[in-house]
């Protein structure tokens, strides 16, 4: 499997969005219209075809004092307009581990 970062066509098969880690703190934040980053999926710019895609990815990975490793990821949006992941993979980075954190004594 390729890894997002490395991917040479960016091919678009619905809504989706730019994410990265914030540098600071690791945090998963999304790209927004305003040319920033959010930690809230619902702030983030929305691209639907592969030239936008494009133009966001650029801008965002031009912008590596925010944040890093930026790359596409598909996004769902219901008919009231909330926004979610739109695969395992994003779910898992919006929502953290999916094992219990050993108990420290």
């Amino acid at each position: 499997m390729t890894s997002p970062l490395e991917q040479k066509k960016i091919k678009i098969a619905g809504p989706s969005v730019v994410t990265a880690n914030r540098t600071w703190d690791g945090i998963v934040v999304y790209r927004t219209a305003a040319q920033g980053w959010s930690a809230d999926l619902s702030e983030a710019a929305i691209v639907r075809n592969s030239d936008e895609a494009k133009a966001l990815l650029a801008e965002s990975v031009a912008d590596d004092v925010g944040a890093v490793g930026a790359y596409i990821a598909p996004v769902q949006v219901a008919e009231d307009g909330k926004v979610e992941p739109g695969n395992l993979r994003e779910q898992i980075r919006r929502t953290g581990v999916t094992i219990g954190q050993p108990v420290q004594v």
